[in-house]
């Protein structure tokens, strides 16, 4: 070649490279934002969109705005239902035995690939604004700042790259005015964003903003179908757990009922944190308080209530500073949605409505999560992406909170690593069904014994059937959902799903050696079971 050609291949090529360069910072610019609003124990049924029982109470309109503007999936469940290990999850498109965080008491190891690390990669900036619930501080943020533990609602304490800080106000409003503070002063407006913004709310205990604690005096909540369940159908776990409202939610505690003489907190076996905040409420803040509940404390006292009406009460209560809760977190969706449109940001958002897993409201007599069961296992997901998304749209695939990692990295345009477990719902947000759509999920269930008394599972769920081995106990659950959608019936040994259940146990086994989960599940010695299993029920009722 001679020195004018190499000078003009030379040329062309450098021509060619300048025009790639304006390709990519064209389409970095074009990348959507993505805004990750994440709930702590929002039940699916205590949004008014999913049209669950719940739904003439209406607590949640802007979440439905959210809903009627994008797409919302109706089969949304989480691999292991407690709140540490579905957000490891999140994060690493992995399920617990792999990410190393199996039970609350864990601690996240945040050395391992995560999507926030991978965004930052591709040119996102990133922020993590809220409830953490991992031990370790965050990673692959630009910027963070996190409730240490559980967190408090009311003045809580933060942790920062700073250090430690307490912000008086109450929690989801302080995260929320975090977090438009950072879209609005803090970010880099050069890249596109991904911020979680996860709440406290509406996890136990169930402490409302002062706004709010009057709110649904007025309005007759429905009882939850199954209040009075009686688990004689199911397997004998489900009798030895530790959720009732009737035995377990405590009146003190949980609900913030009268308040004996001669109460010793320290003596309560039971979650105490909802007191212990209140000792550092402002005098305003406990006036206010005291306002709200004191007249209904001592009707209550009056009324001497026993058996049934008493755990109808103590349902009332809970449930109504559960949805106050709720109406807080649902404010929050709208200021800041309302903060996208005023910025000129919200046509190229990605907003992401999400909870950690659902929640017992009073079905089958429960509170708290942890089983495979329907109410627990489902989680509450809304996408709204502008130009997407079809507005109102209702998917019935079966996805799971395994996806979420990967989906913001396929809509970021950056490469998925093939070590993640998960699929991209981006096909699905199009509007499309991949014709390798998984029929079926797999779910692991860890923390036994402990709080709550729930033990150890593993299952698999299709669209009408599900089948939960309870292995530390050698005991199996089978139910139809078409038939008995509430869980109600367990058909194990019911020969007419002899096919299906052993159809089923070869899908189970299927899908723990595609997710390589190899972990220990043993039968536990019977003199073993019987030390660990609490007290036999015995109602008050």
């Amino acid at each position: 070649m001679n020195f004018k050609c190499a000078a003009l291949t030379s040329q062309k090529w450098l021509w060619a490279m300048l025009a790639c360069l304006c390709v990519d910072s064209a389409s970095a610019a074009d990348r959507p934002n993505i805004l990750f609003i994440f709930t702590d124990d929002h039940a699916p049924h205590a949004i008014g969109a999913y049209n669950g029982w719940l739904k003439g109470v209406n607590p949640t309109p802007n979440i439905d705005r959210l809903a009627a503007q994008g797409t919302l999936f109706e089969n949304s469940f989480c691999t292991n239902s407690i709140c540490g290990p579905s957000r490891a999850v999140i994060l690493t498109g992995k399920h617990s035995h792999l990410n190393g965080f199996m039970t609350n008491g864990n601690r996240f190891n945040g050395d391992q690939q995560t999507f926030p690390k991978l965004l930052q990669k591709a040119g996102y900036t990133t922020a993590m604004l809220g409830k953490w619930h991992l031990s370790s501080n965050p990673q692959g943020f630009d910027h963070w700042k996190v409730l240490p533990g559980q967190g408090d609602y009311y003045n809580p304490f933060f942790l920062s790259a700073n250090g430690r800080e307490k912000v008086d106000g109450y929690c989801t409003d302080i995260v929320t005015d975090m977090a438009i503070t950072w879209l609005n002063e803090q970010r880099d407006k050069d890249k596109p964003f991904m911020l979680m913004c996860q709440h406290k709310a509406p996890h136990r205990c169930w402490m409302p903003p002062l706004r709010h604690l009057n709110l649904y005096n007025d309005v007759e909540i429905p009882e939850a179908p199954t209040l009075f369940d009686k688990w004689t159908d199911n397997a004998s776990p489900a009798r030895f757990q530790e959720m009732e409202i009737d035995r377990h939610l405590h009146l003190v505690c949980d609900v913030f009922g009268p308040m004996p003489a001669g109460f010793d907190l320290t003596k309560q076996n039971t979650d105490r944190s909802g007191i212990k905040n209140m000792e550092r409420m402002t005098e305003e803040q406990l006036k206010a308080w005291h306002a709200a509940y004191g007249p209904e404390n001592e009707a209550f006292m009056k009324a001497n209530l026993q058996g049934d009406d008493l755990v109808r009460w103590k349902y009332n209560r809970y449930i109504r500073n559960y949805l106050r809760c709720v109406k807080g977190v649902d404010e929050s969706v709208g200021r800041l949605t309302d903060y996208l449109k005023e910025a000129g940001l919200d046509e190229n958002t990605i907003v992401i409505y999400s909870s950690d897993q659902g929640f017992y409201l009073g079905d089958h007599g429960w509170y708290d999560k942890r089983w495979m069961y329907d109410e627990s296992m489902k989680m509450p997901l809304i996408v709204k992406w502008p130009g997407v998304t079809k507005p109102g749209s209702r998917r019935t695939e079966l996805v799971q909170n395994l996806d979420y990692g990967e989906t913001f990295l396929d809509v970021a345009g950056a490469e998925i690593p093939a070590d993640m477990q998960g699929k991209s719902l981006v096909p699905l947000l199009k509007g499309e069904t991949p014709d390798d759509w998984r029929k079926s999920v797999y779910y692991h269930y860890y923390e036994y014994p402990s709080v709550h008394m729930v033990a150890a599972h593993f299952g698999v769920r299709t669209e009408r059937y599900k089948l939960i081995r309870f292995y530390q106990f050698d005991e199996w659950e089978f139910y139809d959902l078409k038939e008995d959608p509430d869980e109600l019936t367990n058909q194990y040994a019911n020969a007419k799903y002899a096919d299906e259940i052993a159809t089923l146990k070869q899908e189970l086994a299927r899908l723990r050696k595609q997710y390589n989960d190899d972990s220990q599940h043993s039968v536990m010695p019977a003199e073993w079971r019987d030390k660990f299993r609490p007290a036999a029920p015995v109602k008050s009722r």
